[in-house]
């Protein structure tokens, strides 16, 4: 049987889907070269659509050469189809689900979303008012690819004061989005054959981004205090170390002290650098902030940021800070990239910044996501009493549920999503598979109460019914 996933409430049509998921499993190999197919026929009954839907998808793979009949024999897969689309596939799956957010009758429980519905659009409106109105002119025209001045000063300040990061105006590039900073780190320090270090499990669209460049990514596990440093062995061919210190995604962990030090004595061993990923710092729920790597050691430390949690992904504005060897191509990369981050945009930020409206926001909605977060857990446990435990709830937008007994395989998932609650595995984003197979990420940043109320009632039921089915 070929599982396939037909969602009957997209709007892509049904053909449109059966195509696009098996010419994406022969460009990954999944499906090899001379794997047979099921017939038409038999696709259309497993699936439970028309038979004419099934063959007009297999006739358009095989105009485009993915599969090939052989007379007497059947639906093959053709040889020389397999092409690994890395990054691109990612991002398409991506696009996906951000459409699918958009459905009043799914509750999606992704990851890193705030809640676009609180962002200050009054004060943000006045802002960018008053920025085009009495901008200089200049301010209108080609910049530079670092970023404004103004923007980049009041990030060094209000980084040192909030994140412990030191460094001067000078050391902070501009970037469109977090993804790009990782790109431009790619390409500052990767080249083909060259190793970099990432925690295992780590965002999978990280992965995709560092393996293009052509390195070989070395996964060391994580456990309750984030990324086991003492795995690391040292290779000649050790570029860079890739953390996430403050919340590791996707378990939630918090990198001590000790760990901390113990990985910047490594990567001057090795004459590498560290790649700070200060993902959900912003929003910590229990103890004390966290300061940043960085700070540590400046010179040995790429520190990344971006806004897309803390305001909005649509303004599309991250941020690099660079020991000075890297400063200059960087800007170069940059430059190359897209020339500059867009300049009103980056006006708009440095006076929200500069005005103290960034801390108040924070401040306001480190309240709002720590309420969510309490209600989610309690909901958690209410629902599925001594069925499950709870982890990396301390910091950010999302929390971990490992269930005791259910290993959510992707025909469970898929179950799930076809009832109407999008859920994410944790070992979709596993370097070595088979280890996080019982756990799921449950975003809750962007879901109200009645939303999770909902999403909650839902999974119990669409769980009870696989429990009884299997």
């Amino acid at each position: 049987m070929l599982w396939l996933s037909i969602d009957r409430q997209l709007e892509r049509p049904l053909t449109e889907q059966i195509y696009t998921q098996i010419k994406r499993r022969i460009l990954q190999a999944e499906l090899k070269a001379n794997e047979r197919l099921p017939s038409t026929r038999q696709l259309a009954q497993d699936l439970s659509v028309s038979r004419n839907v099934t063959i007009e998808a297999y006739e358009r793979l095989m105009a485009e050469g993915y599969i090939e009949t052989r007379q007497g024999s059947g639906t093959y897969v053709s040889y020389g189809a397999h092409f690994e689309l890395n990054q691109h596939m990612s991002l398409s799956n991506i696009n996906e689900e951000r459409s699918l957010s958009d459905d009043q009758d799914i509750t999606n429980f992704r990851s890193g979303i705030p809640d676009l519905r609180l962002f200050p659009r009054a004060i943000w409106a006045k802002l960018t008012y008053n920025t085009i109105h009495n901008c200089d002119y200049k301010a209108l025209s080609y910049s530079n690819p670092e970023g404004l001045l103004e923007l980049r000063e009041q990030l060094a300040s209000y980084l040192l004061k909030v994140r412990g990061v030191q460094c001067h105006s000078s050391q902070i590039v501009i970037t469109s989005g977090a993804t790009q900073a990782l790109s431009l780190v790619a390409k500052l320090l990767l080249s083909k054959g060259d190793q970099i270090i990432m925690e295992d499990p780590i965002t999978e669209d990280i992965q995709s981004i560092f393996s293009s460049s052509g390195a070989i990514i070395k996964g060391i596990p994580v456990d309750h205090n984030g990324l086991q440093t003492d795995l690391i062995k040292q290779d000649e061919r050790l570029k860079a170390i890739f953390v996430t210190p403050s919340h590791q995604f996707p378990l939630g962990s918090t990198l001590p002290i000790q760990r901390r030090i113990h990985l910047i004595h490594i990567a001057r061993a090795a004459n590498c650098y560290i790649v700070e990923d200060d993902y959900d710092s912003e929003f910590r729920h229990e103890g004390a902030p966290i300061s940043s790597l960085q700070g540590l050691d400046p010179t040995r430390v790429i520190y990344i940021g971006s806004f897309s949690k803390i305001l909005s992904p649509a303004l599309r504005i991250g941020y690099l800070v660079l020991p000075q060897p890297f400063i200059q191509k960087c800007r170069e990369y940059k430059w190359f990239s897209d020339l500059h981050t867009p300049s009103v945009e980056q006006l708009t930020l440095a006076r929200f910044i500069e005005k103290g409206h960034l801390e108040r926001h924070i401040l306001k909605m480190k309240k709002v996501y720590q309420k969510r977060r309490d209600l989610l857990i309690h909901l958690l446990h209410k629902t599925f009493p001594n069925q499950l435990s709870i982890t990396g709830h301390s910091t950010g937008l999302h929390l971990i549920a490992e269930w005791h007994d259910l290993h959510f395989s992707k025909k469970i998932i898929e179950t799930i999503r076809t009832n109407g609650v999008y859920l994410y595995p944790v070992e979709d984003h596993s370097i070595e598979k088979g280890h996080h197979t019982k756990k799921v990420i449950f975003g809750y940043g962007h879901l109200n109460e009645e939303e999770m109320n909902e999403g909650i009632r839902r999974l119990s039921k669409i769980l009870n019914e696989i429990d009884l089915i299997s």
